[in-house]
């Protein structure tokens, strides 16, 4: 077994602004785990706001190496369970092994990943576009540059509601909105109603995520559903959820990849909450992982592949927002030469 690390500097195709950051490059680390003949893929994106760079997931990396290139692991779980100690201090680093040791392991038994799983794809959903914050006429522009059914709208400005109303006139797409921790609860209680009127079918993370009395007023209160993101990082989060949202939004590079992200799945089933996976602009490596997850989801965010110019892999496609699978085993990713 072969530890290799791919690193390039993903170039966005538009400036992408959230409400606490904004950038033109996005670094990323693709891990390769070689063993013979057979290659498996994982990713993840370096993030400032979590303190990650590529050099820190290398650093993380290369203290399991001796484990994870001695190979005393019969399956993608076994391997998270014994790096973990290591790692769980950079789930990033984490998530890009383990998205790799799953790919390659359902390589092994010839089948693509989600049929490793035991999932099918015959009932799975659409993703949604993500529209940065912007001024609306390059909002605006960016619909028209890419129509599709379902878009993100990212918020966290003095005049979201009007945002959305102007974008409303270019569109009959669904919209959902994420105001990425920057409303107060009387904001978000407010202003649901007539995001409802514009065609919102959900609020993603309104609330920082400690304001925890605030999200109890809003998941009183709301008339749309709220969704978790920086509230619902790893899987001791999802139980905390419970009853201050509706859903939640899980990272695989926030949660320590796909096993972790499996659990917290299947606990917030168990709980009655809906179910989506985002994405942190990856290449077609991390969303062809992501895409696996979609029999368990009500909801996906997975266009990060689409966000870049110059992605250095293929994968997952994609159809008015529709994902078309390639016809090959484990995730489906695979580097250009």
């Amino acid at each position: 077994m072969q530890l290799i690390y791919h690193t390039f500097d993903l170039q966005l195709r538009h400036t992408f602004t959230i409400a606490h950051d904004s950038r033109d490059v996005q670094p990323t680390l693709i891990v390769e785990l070689r063993d013979g003949d057979l290659s498996g893929l994982g990713e993840a994106t370096s993030n400032p706001y979590y303190g990650i760079t590529i050099p820190n997931m290398i650093e993380s990396l290369e203290t399991a190496k001796t484990i994870i290139e001695g190979g005393a692991y019969r399956s993608a779980e076994e391997l998270w369970d014994l790096v973990h100690p290591l790692l769980q201090n950079n789930s990033f680093a984490q998530c890009a092994l383990d998205e790799a040791a799953h790919d390659l392991f359902a390589k092994k038994k010839n089948q693509k990943l989600y049929e490793s799983w035991g999932l099918n794809i015959d009932n799975i959903p659409l993703t949604n576009f993500t529209i940065g914050i912007d001024t609306v006429e390059k909002m605006v522009s960016k619909m028209k540059e890419l129509p599709w059914p379902v878009y993100k709208i990212k918020l966290g400005t003095n005049e979201d509601l009007r945002i959305v109303s102007e974008l409303r006139k270019h569109t009959n797409a669904l919209f959902r909105v994420d105001a990425n921790c920057a409303w107060t609860a009387e904001q978000t209680i407010a202003f649901a109603p007539e995001l409802k009127k514009l065609g919102v079918e959900f609020i993603e993370q309104p609330l920082a995520a400690n304001d925890i009395e605030g999200m109890k007023k809003v998941f009183a209160e709301c008339v749309l559903p709220v969704i978790a993101d920086e509230s619902c990082i790893v899987e001791s989060d999802v139980k905390s959820c419970h009853g201050l949202f509706h859903g939640i939004n899980v990272k695989l590079t926030k949660c320590g990849g796909p096993t972790a992200a499996k659990r917290m799945i299947a606990e917030a089933k168990s709980l009655g909450m809906k179910t989506m996976i985002g994405c942190m602009t990856e290449t077609s490596v991390g969303i062809s992982s992501i895409a696996h997850f979609l029999p368990l989801l009500d909801y996906v965010d997975m266009d990060g592949s689409l966000l870049i110019n110059n992605d250095p892999a293929s994968g997952v496609t994609f159809d008015y927002g529709r994902i078309i699978f390639p016809n090959r085993t484990g995730s489906g990713a695979m580097l250009n030469a």
